[in-house]
């Protein structure tokens, strides 16, 4: 009976999401590059708002404009307003980039997902951080500043719509990303340094937990946001099921290049001091942190088809095949390090 169950949740749970006309701000880059194809897949009508000329898959059909340009949200979308049944906003970053979606599409949208981030969150004494752990939108607060303040009102903003109007809106708190296509050279950095046999600087002990989603489960979360009428007005946690240190992961990323890391610590004091800081995550230096996706597997019917490895696995068989092309590392900053630290540079 379970199995008849499951089998009928999930017909229905595809029917419920076929065929929607959908937006998505933000679809040529990252994550929204990756929620496009997995729209698309889905059999979705998928129109893409973006100032890039990246391709996109084959009938998706691309509105050209800059959304921080003003007059542009209106100009463009204004027309189109009665035309789609879910918008996804990928790029909003103030209360002053959402708003005006939200006056286009009240009362005309039956989803409305924001992408938000885990940066929202204080930092918590106790794991794994909830949906209700505390946020902060003041900027002297919030450990990730601008950004996460930022986020936090774009959140209550559409929180309060959704008390005072209805409007559907979701809000997914996604994690550190990893995968194919990121525009910024975060693991592929280090894949560059792996290749080349040089040393990997970890600032501290390399401890702490980072916790990390592969992008195409980011996607995978917002397409199921579409099959449950119950997620308007709620936040969810995406994060994979996974979680690492610091130092953990780096072997791990070592692993699935086919090498030996050889990893070099640089204290606290002495990474603190530097800048631009020697490691992307934050968590570094003020504490791990694992994210609960609970609520998202319960209430979206959702759970992460990447584990750590799998995913490293994925993207480095992307850098292998197109990213190492994506970017032209520099060690120059590696070596001043190793130099600082009386360590021999590599050659």
């Amino acid at each position: 009976m379970a199995t008849v169950r499951a089998a009928w949740a999930y017909h229905c749970r595809w029917w419920l999401e076929v065929g929607m006309r959908v937006l998505v701000l933000g679809g040529n880059r990252y994550i929204g590059r990756h929620l496009v194809e997995a729209l698309a897949r889905r059999g979705h009508e998928v129109t893409v708002l973006n100032s890039h000329p990246s391709p996109l898959p084959e009938g998706v059909r691309r509105l050209h404009g800059d959304r921080q340009q003003p007059g542009v949200i209106e100009d463009v979308l204004g027309p189109l307003r009665e035309d789609f049944d879910a918008v996804f906003d990928n790029t909003s970053y103030q209360t002053s980039d959402v708003a005006p979606l939200v006056e286009l599409f009240r009362g005309r949208v039956e989803h409305f997902v924001f992408t938000s981030s885990t940066a929202v969150y204080l930092w918590s004494d106790t794991q794994p951080v909830t949906e209700e752990s505390p946020v902060s939108d003041d900027e002297a607060v919030n450990p990730a500043r601008g950004y996460g303040a930022g986020k936090v009102r774009c959140e209550r903003l559409l929180r309060a719509e959704f008390e005072q109007s209805g409007f559907p809106a979701t809000s997914l708190r996604v994690g550190h990303t990893l995968g194919p296509h990121s525009p910024l050279p975060r693991e592929h950095a280090f894949f560059a340094r792996l290749k080349a046999r040089r040393p990997i600087l970890i600032p501290g002990d390399g401890m702490p937990f980072v916790h990390l989603v592969h992008v195409d489960d980011v996607a995978s979360a917002m397409c199921a946001v579409l099959s449950t009428d119950a997620s308007a007005g709620q936040t969810y946690n995406v994060n994979g099921a996974q979680f690492s240190s610091i130092a953990a992961y780096m072997r791990m990323m070592a692993a699935v290049a086919g090498v030996e890391a050889d990893l070099v610590y640089v204290s606290r004091e002495t990474a603190k001091a530097l800048r631009p800081p020697i490691l992307h995550w934050a968590e570094w230096y003020r504490g791990g942190a694992v994210f609960s996706i609970e609520k998202a597997k319960r209430e979206l019917n959702w759970q992460p088809s990447f584990g750590l490895a799998s995913g490293l696995q994925d993207s480095y068989h992307w850098f292998q095949e197109e990213g190492e092309d994506w970017y032209t590392p520099d060690f120059s900053r590696d070596d001043d390090v190793l130099r600082m630290l009386n360590l021999p540079e590599k050659e």
